[in-house]
C-alpha cells in the first residue's frame, strides 16, 4: 500500500487515472470538473503519464475523440461535468452501443437555465438510459478507488462498456481530505492491460457505425440490455477483488444499521456522509433508523436494494435531483418499483439542488417525517422539498 496524501476529489480520480495507464485522454475543462483533466495534462507534460493528451474544442468532440481511440485499442479516459456532459450526450449511445469501454469521471453539477456551478445529481442521472455503467461516489477516496475499479470493470470482455462515476460538485470535488494511496505495483498487479473485445485493424478489417433498419435495431437493443444486466456480476467481482486488495470493500448498495432499521434513508453521492451522522444519532438515542447508499445506479441493484429494504417500515429517498411532471423523482421512482409489493413505504424527498446545503438538521427532519410515517402506515402523495426558502417541510 502507499500513503495517507491529502487530496481534493478531483486530484484524486486524476492521481489514480495516472496509475491506470491510459493511452488516450481527450478532454474540455469544465467547472467543477477542470482539475481532474489539468492534473492529468500536468503528468502528461512532466513525463510522468505516457499518454496523449488531446485537448479538444468541445465535449462533443471529446467523446467524438474517445470512441475513435477506443475502437483503435486504446485505453481512454475524459471527464465532464453538466452542459458538458449534455453535450456529449449523442455520442454517449454510440459509444455503448459499439461495446467500448471509456471511462469517464463526472463532476456532478446543476444543469442550466439559470446557470449554476454548483453540485447536483442531475446531469449524471438524465443518462440513465444512455447505455453507460453509471456510479456515484460520496467521498475523496471512494472517488480514487472508483477510478481504478472503473477501468477493471469496463474492460472485461463479459463486459466491454463504458462507465462513468460522479463525485459531488465542489461539495467532493474540491473538498481536501486524507486519501490512502496505492502504489503504481498494486494497480498494475489489479489492472490488466486492455485486451479489446474488437478493434479496427488494417489486418483484419472489420465494418463500424452500420445502418441498421428494421429487420435488426431491435435485436441489436436488446443483445446491449442483456449485456449491461449481466455486468452486474462482474461489477460485485470486481469490488470484491478490490477490497481484497485494499481492505476497502465497496458494493452495489452500502449499507449502514439497515438490519434492524424501521426506517432507511436512501441515499447517494455526498449526502451519504450527513446520513450516517443522523444515523449515529438517532441510534444513540434508542431509534432503529439506517441507511442504504446507492453506489451502482445502472444496472439498477434492484434485488440488493430490495433486501436491503425488506424489513424497514419506510424507506425515505433523498434525491439531489428535481423531475418535472412524473409522479416523483428519478432514483424514488426507481426505488419505489424495486421496493415492490410488499416491501416499505418509499417516501420521496429532494434536497440539496444547486448546491443548497444539506445539514443535519435537514436529514434529521427528513427522519422524523418518516418515522411519523412509520407510525401512521398512510403513504405521503407528494414530494417533499427540504430547504427552499418559502416553503413550508
Amino acid at each position: 500500500m502507499g500513503k495517507i496524501v491529502g487530496m481534493t476529489g478531483d486530484e484524486s480520480i486524476a492521481h489514480a487515472v495516472k496509475l491506470c495507464d491510459p493511452d488516450v485522454i481527450a478532454a474540455y475543462p469544465i467547472t467543477p470538473q477542470t482539475i481532474m483533466v489539468e492534473r492529468l495534462s500536468d503528468f502528461v507534460y512532466d513525463g510522468d503519464l505516457d499518454a496523449e493528451f488531446v485537448p479538444v474544442e468541445s465535449e462533443h468532440s471529446a467523446m467524438s475523440c474517445c470512441y475513435g481511440a477506443s475502437i483503435a485499442g486504446s485505453r481512454v479516459f475524459t471527464a465532464s461535468a453538466s452542459q458538458g456532459l449534455a453535450l456529449m450526450f449523442e455520442i454517449l449511445f454510440i459509444v455503448s452501443n459499439a461495446r467500448l469501454p471509456v471511462v469517464m469521471g463526472v463532476a456532478n453539477r446543476a444543469l442550466s437555465a439559470p446557470i449554476s456551478i454548483h453540485g447536483e445529481l442531475t446531469d449524471q442521472l438524465v443518462c440513465r438510459d444512455t447505455g453507460w455503467l453509471s456510479i456515484f461516489c460520496h467521498d475523496c477516496q471512494s472517488a480514487y478507488d472508483t477510478s481504478i475499479i472503473a477501468f477493471k470493470i469496463a474492460e472485461d470482455k463479459e463486459v466491454s462498456l463504458p462507465i462513468m462515476y460522479g463525485i459531488d460538485g465542489f461539495i467532493v470535488t474540491h473538498a481536501l481530505e486524507g486519501v490512502d494511496t496505492l502504489e503504481k505495483r498494486e494497480v498494475d498487479d489489479f489492472l490488466p492491460p486492455r485486451d479489446p473485445l474488437y478493434f479496427l485493424d488494417p489486418d483484419n478489417p472489420i465494418s463500424a457505425g452500420l445502418l441498421t433498419l428494421q429487420d435488426s435495431y431491435y435485436e441489436c437493443k436488446y443483445a446491449q440490455l442483456k449485456v449491461m444486466e449481466n455486468s452486474m456480476k462482474t461489477i460485485k467481482k470486481v469490488q470484491e477483488e478490490f477490497g481484497e486488495l485494499t481492505g476497502r470493500f465497496y458494493d452495489t448498495v452500502n449499507t449502514y444499521y439497515a438490519e434492524d432499521a424501521d426506517v432507511i434513508l436512501v441515499t447517494q453521492g455526498a449526502i451519504t456522509g450527513t446520513a450516517r451522522t443522523v444515523v449515529d444519532r438517532y441510534r444513540s438515542k434508542g431509534k432503529k433508523l439506517g441507511l442504504a447508499q446507492i453506489r451502482v445506479y445502472r444496472p439498477f441493484p434492484s434485488e440488493d436494494l430490495k433486501n436491503a429494504l425488506k424489513d424497514a417500515k419506510v424507506a425515505a429517498t433523498i434525491d439531489r435531483s428535481i423531475t418535472f411532471g412524473a409522479p416523483g423523482p428519478i432514483v424514488y421512482s426507481d426505488v419505489k418499483v424495486a421496493a415492490g409489493n410488499g416491501g416499505p413505504v418509499v417516501q420521496s424527498f429532494v434536497a440539496g439542488i444547486g448546491g443548497r446545503d444539506v445539514r443535519i438538521e435537514h436529514v434529521e427532519k427528513i427522519a422524523d417525517r418518516a418515522f411519523e410515517t412509520a407510525e401512521s402506515g398512510v403513504e405521503p402523495k407528494e414530494v417533499s422539498y427540504v430547504g427552499v426558502r418559502g416553503v413550508e417541510f
